[in-house]
């Protein structure tokens, strides 16, 4: 479903990524773990188009990004990526002037052309997946930030994507905000919902992705199972990073 191959990603003269390849394939949850400044972020955004990059190629479906892919040229491909490819980001990024349903409904209205009421349907059913139902009529405003979060879990869900980049979605969160969105995804994951996950969440990478990366200085350094890269990781900097979180 995705496939990265040899991804290049510069900002001026620092190499962010560094020939970085990776596939996903539905149904499956690839976890990206590792320290700081690995490029973890920055490869989710190339992969959605939300940056440009400087050598390799990204393919998602039958769709294919490149260092020519231009915003202006191309704007019907990054489209068709990106309603193929939802985004989860740190932040919650809802309208705080739309109530909770109208956060779900506005997308699938002007952009799939569904009516009101097929939109307001489908957004009670995924209100009530996220156990936000009695919420729907209030402002986004009011909620905290793991209830925000898993609205922008919906609202992602809303435009029917293959598959769901979560950008460290309990990073803002306490650790009991953080859990309520864990669960969420978790519960995606036992229903095939393909996922690619930049995360501070070991327990999440452990228990629930298929295959765990761990990013590094631009390098995916190690990648394997979770009971591999837990339980008998190779590279030295995993040992580290595992040993440090487990500080």
């Amino acid at each position: 479903m995705i496939q990265v191959s040899d991804l290049i990603k510069r900002h001026g003269t620092l190499e962010v990524l560094r020939g970085i390849s990776l596939e996903v394939s539905k149904g499956e949850v690839d976890a990206i773990i590792g320290p700081s400044g690995g490029g973890k972020s920055t490869f989710l955004r190339c992969i959605n188009g939300l940056e440009r990059f400087q050598g390799g190629r990204i393919q998602v479906g039958s769709h294919v990004l490149s260092p020519e892919t231009n915003p202006r040229q191309h704007a019907a491909t990054l489209q068709a990526v990106r309603r193929q490819v939802g985004f989860v980001f740190q932040q919650f990024n809802l309208f705080p002037h739309l109530t909770v349903l109208g956060n779900l409904i506005e997308a699938p209205m002007l952009v799939l052309g569904e009516s009101r009421d097929e939109a307001t349907v489908r957004a009670m059913q995924l209100l009530d997946r996220v156990q936000l139902s009695a919420k729907a009529d209030v402002k986004t405003t009011s909620l905290s930030g793991g209830q925000q979060q898993r609205v922008a879990i919906a609202r992602t869900l809303m435009m029917r994507p293959d598959a769901v980049l979560f950008d460290e979605p309990t990073s803002a969160l306490d650790p009991v905000m953080a859990q309520e969105v864990l669960a969420v995804m978790g519960d995606l994951a036992k229903d095939g919902q393909t996922m690619l996950v930049v995360t501070h969440s070991m327990a999440f990478a452990k228990n629930v992705a298929t295959r765990v990366h761990v990013f590094a200085g631009g390098y995916d350094v190690e990648c394997g199972s979770p009971d591999q890269v837990f339980g008998a990781p190779e590279h030295e900097t995993t040992k580290a990073f595992l040993a440090y979180t487990k500080a």
